[in-house]
């Protein structure tokens, strides 16, 4: 067995055994509020730095201004409780007008 598939099998079962234990655990743990709230800061913090990352850059460098500008239409679009399609095309639009009209 290669190195590589032997490490695809470990990542495998590590990933399983993590998704035994939430279930496995409800209810036999409790965890302090002030924990939960970290808990759920914190998954917010990673979902705005994958955002961030995802909307700022393209192939290690800044990917323009249109990306941003179509990711912040979205957002507010979805802040505002618009549908998701709406959402989507609203931030697909906007790109697409920046880039027909010369912005990188």
């Amino acid at each position: 067995m290669s190195a590589t598939v032997a490490m695809i099998l470990v990542l495998a079962a590590g990933t399983y055994t993590f998704r035994l234990v939430g279930p496995a655990l409800h209810g036999r743990v409790e965890l302090p509020v002030r924990v939960q709230e970290l808990l759920t800061a914190g998954a917010v913090v990673l979902l705005v730095a994958l955002l961030a990352t995802g909307a700022l850059t393209e192939g290690g460098g800044f990917a323009g201004w249109a990306r941003p500008a179509g990711v912040l239409v979205g957002g507010v679009l979805a802040w505002r409780k618009a549908p998701f399609v709406v959402v989507v095309l609203g931030a697909a639009a906007t790109t697409a007008a920046l880039r027909a009209a010369g912005v990188a």
